[in-house]
């Protein structure tokens, strides 16, 4: 609820593989603070959490960037169904949790001056109950986020969950996967959930033989073909580990 402060994104006219059906609708937010605003920023964003829980809404992820992209926060909140996060209704049960100072209008005009960029992506994803459990036990956070090459959304999908499967097969977390319905260019990211970053860079303690033989079984050729593989779909990919803000 909270990024209807922020324009509206565009609904894609591309087609999209499904995540469900009907999918769940997840709103993706970017933010880059202004210079010497961080902070403050982050703040205000933490001060929005109980809205969400007073409101009856699903718990978002926030987290704050360490390494890779340009932006300073991520927030990534299910919206369930566009139709729901666009009424007039929606935005009255916000205004009537957040009480004086954390209406959408008032976050709109604090926002302002701490935002020098900004982002928008509608997606569809996992279970909003996948997506909260998974929320609750992270410490660390993996973005991996992606355009595809023209015609290649399909696969860019398929090899997403070719990855989750050999993960999930040498005793890896897998991610979950989010796809683009609508907002900026990105076409598909996923988030790895970790306990910490020593948990993000451990070894699999599989052997070259067993990841190998995971590779295969997912669908890859072998596992040192992995990262190939991916670059047949995409134009572009950027990486960001991140940290919640609680």
């Amino acid at each position: 609820m909270l990024s209807l402060i922020i324009a509206a994104s565009f609904l894609s006219a591309g087609s999209v593989p499904a995540v469900q059906d009907p999918p769940v609708v997840y709103r993706t937010l970017f933010l880059q603070a202004a210079p010497g605003r961080l902070m403050e920023l982050v703040d205000l964003m933490r001060a929005t959490l109980p809205v969400y829980q007073k409101a009856g809404l699903p718990a978002p992820l926030l987290a704050r960037h360490t390494q890779g992209d340009r932006w300073d926060i991520m927030l990534v909140e299910p919206v369930g169904s566009l139709e729901a996060y666009y009424s007039a209704a929606g935005a009255r049960r916000w205004d009537q949790a957040a009480g004086p100072g954390l209406t959408l209008a008032e976050l709109r005009r604090r926002l302002d001056p701490l935002v020098a960029w900004r982002e928008e992506l509608m997606v569809a994803g996992p279970p909003v109950e996948e997506f909260q459990r998974r929320n609750a036990e992270a410490g660390f956070y993996h973005l991996e986020i992606f355009v595809a090459l023209a015609g290649k959304r399909d696969s860019l999908h398929r090899e997403r969950l070719m990855e989750d499967d050999y993960s999930r097969r040498v005793g890896r977390p897998d991610n979950l996967v989010f796809t683009r319905t609508g907002g900026a260019a990105w076409d598909e990211f996923t988030i790895g959930y970790y306990r910490d970053l020593q948990h993000y860079a451990a070894p699999s303690g599989r052997s070259a033989a067993e990841e190998n033989a995971a590779a295969v079984a997912a669908g890859f050729a072998a596992s040192s073909e992995i990262g190939a593989y991916l670059r047949r779909f995409i134009a572009l990919h950027h990486d960001t580990l991140l940290v919640p803000i609680r």
